[in-house]
């Protein structure tokens, strides 16, 4: 029994301690999309392939860590945008899913000021519709990176090539696939990807791919559409085209470096294929975002009140920004922060350079909804939590 306690207690132990993830190990990522495209479903999928939670919960049975307040179960929509993490390849990826309904927007421009990349949601059975187009537009207006995520494939009512085509019409050329669904619709487990040209096959409960060869069947149109693909990153930079005029293609090093430069400029807007509800294609989309999306060193520095850039500079002095604050039960007022420089620990004097109030950080925290883990300190381009501040709210900086 001793023994048997004990390893419970150290089974505990582990799991509440978060690990410290450097800059260059960190992606930041806002959720948009229409209501009901399935956004928080997703972020589900993510949390449980990194081992943050250990079953999926759902917007039916209302125990998703996402939607976890009461108006939330009862309107079945997010109505707030909400701070979660997931750990992958050993990395750390912050995730803000944000509501899609117009009328809580805020969230999501909150949401992309902190972010470095938006993966964008859209329901196969509806494909580009209104909550879908203000997205992008608020995704451009402040020039974020954009990866775009075709969710159930595996409804009966399933349409991807109608999706694909509105997508093209409302978002203009530049949108370039990355994987298509062998079947879609009722027993959808499979897609081919034209990076990897290879074909990715679930098993029914979802999880992990299978890495098999390409049918013979399906090679023509994947051939088509990898040259599309190798043509496109070749587009983003002028090495890049010089090395494919020579070689008539690139490699995969090279397709993806061209990709990842592609995405930063939004001169590419990157199709995947998922079932966020069964969890079929989302291992492959966080292996994307860990390895191409970009990071906080990719993205334009912001500029302070005084004209001057804030470099993302790990050694330099912690400059912090909250950019959501909201009220918990027990707890009282919490203030979401992104580090824009140097590092942040607990116990650290700060100043408030909005109304130059000093404040102590006595506690932070790494957030999944609700959930929250203490941790000693974050670093430049990670989130966070702080509570028990006494002068700080939304757009504040500290320092």
């Amino acid at each position: 029994y001793f023994l048997r306690f004990n390893k419970l207690s150290i089974t505990y132990y582990i799991k509440t301690i978060m690990k410290t993830y450097q800059t260059d190990q960190i992606k930041n990522i806002a959720l948009l999309g229409n209501s009901g495209s399935g956004k928080t479903n997703l972020a589900e999928a993510m949390l449980f392939n990194g081992g943050v939670i250990e079953r999926r919960g759902t917007i039916d049975g209302k125990n998703t860590v996402s939607d976890y307040r009461p108006i939330e179960h009862e309107n079945g929509n997010s109505i707030f945008s909400t701070v979660l993490y997931t750990e992958f390849q050993n990395k750390k990826i912050n995730i803000l899913d944000t509501p899609g309904l117009d009328d809580f927007s805020g969230g999501v421009i909150s949401s992309l000021y902190a972010a470095d990349c938006a993966v964008m949601t859209i329901n196969v059975q509806n494909g580009i519709e209104v909550g879908s187009e203000i997205h992008f537009r608020h995704a451009e207006k402040v020039h974020k990176p954009l990866i775009l995520v075709i969710n159930g494939l595996d409804h009966e009512k399933a349409n991807f090539d109608k999706s694909i085509e509105m997508m093209k019409d409302r978002f203009g050329g530049n949108i370039i696939l990355i994987q298509y669904p062998v079947k879609e619709g009722v027993g959808f487990n499979a897609v081919i990807d034209v990076l990897k040209m290879k074909m990715l096959q679930y098993p029914k409960d979802g999880g992990t791919a299978k890495v098999l060869d390409i049918p013979a069947d399906q090679k023509e149109r994947a051939e088509e559409l990898h040259n599309a693909l190798v043509e496109k990153a070749a587009e983003s930079d002028e090495s890049l085209m010089e090395l494919f005029f020579s070689n008539d293609t690139l490699t995969e090093e090279e397709i993806r470096k061209g990709i990842a430069k592609g995405i930063l400029t939004r001169g590419m807007f990157p199709v995947f294929c998922v079932s966020s509800k069964n969890n079929i294609g989302v291992d492959r989309l966080m292996e994307f975002i860990v390895s191409e999306a970009p990071s906080i060193t990719d993205m334009p520095a912001p500029v302070n009140s005084k004209g001057i850039e804030v470099k993302p500079d790990p050694s330099g002095p912690a400059s912090v920004y909250v950019f959501k604050s909201s009220i918990e039960e027990h707890i009282g007022e919490i203030n979401y922060f992104r580090v824009y420089s140097g590092k942040i620990s607990e116990n650290l004097d700060v100043v408030n350079s909005n109304n130059g109030v000093k404040e102590r950080l006595s506690q932070l925290y790494v957030c999944a909804g609700k959930n929250r883990i203490r941790v000693p300190e974050l670093f430049t381009g990670d989130i966070g939590a702080f509570v028990k501040l006494k002068n700080t709210k939304t757009d504040h900086t500290l320092n």
